[in-house]
């Protein structure tokens, strides 16, 4: 499993009053953050990938979507909590429910925020990176290792 932070997004948080349904009130990629999404769907390529989940922010449904066109789907367990940190605990148990009972094959990309990767993993991930991880034997989640798209292109 590869929890993947959102693609470079300038800026911090989103503005207020942005509404989910509408991309044009939030904090959005930047052109480099649109080409960084699709440096990760070709680093990944050779992976197989089939099952991506996103937050329902626009950032990260725009990271999955550039870089693995037609295979994402929101799972608001993954939204960000970063302007409402009353919901860390809950969101964060259900997104590692979700983790544990996954079944699919190939690996699973979760697209995400910082809030999220930290809560589940203790790191802070930069924009465009991530954790690999595993389930260990206790059910908690396991750093593999970390994920930083390659700034070539390949």
């Amino acid at each position: 499993m590869l929890l993947l932070r959102h693609a470079m997004a300038p800026g911090g948080g989103d503005p207020p009053g942005f509404r989910l349904d509408d991309c044009a009130t939030q904090r959005n990629l930047s052109a480099e953050g649109r080409e960084q999404a699709r440096r990760i769907g070709r680093q990944l390529a050779a992976f197989a990938v089939r099952t991506v989940w996103t937050s329902p922010w626009c950032r990260c449904r725009e990271t999955a979507e550039l870089a693995f066109p037609g295979r994402h789907r929101d799972e608001p367990a993954f939204g960000s909590f970063f302007q409402a940190p009353e919901r860390e605990v809950q969101q964060t148990r259900q997104a590692l429910a979700l983790l544990r009972a996954w079944r699919g094959a190939g690996p699973l990309v979760v697209v995400t925020h910082q809030v999220n990767i930290s809560a589940l993993l203790g790191v802070v991930p930069g924009q465009g990176t991530g954790e690999w991880v595993r389930l260990g034997p206790d059910g908690r989640l396991e750093r593999v290792m970390a994920f930083t798209p390659d700034a070539a292109g390949s």
